[in-house]
């Protein structure tokens, strides 16, 4: 079993998540470089945070057409796990592969701290291993957080139970008070239809040994690597 972890220019969450996966849990990890035309054999994919090309256009608009990405793309229509955080997220929106947009945070500020965030569905890989309504600590640190999409997407998102993550209050109440950044619904993290691509805007990976403050994180990837069977 194996993780591969993409590296494009400007990212600077590469790092934290190898070392997160690697040093903390223990599975077998790689750097995958943008410019790679195939992946090497993997079970899971990590897109991480950072400033992908340095957020020239909008965030991930540039990385999407990475020759890596293309690769990342037919490993998840095969049904392949990938997990894109922070501007991850905003590159897996850009490549289609979940759907909706990202806007300026609401206050037209870069947002650097921790929040909680909901634990909606835990039908998926990465949140198997996780009571629903569980409520984690986990920092978040961008700009551009604030998720939308239409009222056709977003009611079908509801209607399949593809928010994955909600900001919300230490006991779990979802309110506009805990939205960091204006998102839509409080949308803090959604999957797609088959559950197998999760993106987020929270750092589980900052969030993995309680020297950091929290070490919920570890939960969402003990979730997707026991999925997988690599621990």
């Amino acid at each position: 079993m194996h993780v591969s972890v993409l590296v494009f220019p400007g990212s600077n969450c590469d790092h934290d998540a190898y070392h997160a996966l690697k040093h903390v849990l223990g599975a077998d990890v790689s750097f995958v470089w943008h410019k790679e035309i195939s992946l090497p054999k993997t079970d899971l994919v990590l897109v991480p945070g950072g400033f992908s090309y340095g957020d020239y256009l909008r965030s991930g608009a540039i990385a999407r057409f990475s020759p890596v990405m293309q690769e990342v793309v037919k490993f998840a229509n095969k049904g392949g796990a990938v997990i894109g955080i922070c501007n991850g997220f905003q590159i897996l929106l850009e490549s289609g592969l979940l759907p909706g947009a990202m806007l300026h945070n609401e206050n037209l500020r870069f947002i650097c701290k921790h929040v909680f965030i909901k634990t909606e569905q835990n039908d998926t890989p990465f949140t198997n291993g996780i009571e629903e309504n569980r409520v984690l600590t986990i920092p978040i640190a961008h700009g551009e957080g604030n998720y939308t999409a239409s009222e056709s997407v977003l009611k079908e998102i509801e209607d399949n139970n593809q928010v994955v993550f909600r900001y919300c209050d230490a006991e779990g109440n979802v309110t506009p008070d805990f939205n960091p950044n204006g998102s839509i619904h409080n949308i803090a993290g959604i999957c797609n239809k088959e559950r197998n691509v999760l993106g987020m805007m929270p750092h589980p990976e900052r969030a993995c040994e309680q020297e950091l403050g929290s070490d919920d994180g570890l939960l969402i990837f003990r979730s997707v690597l026991n999925s997988l069977a690599v621990l």
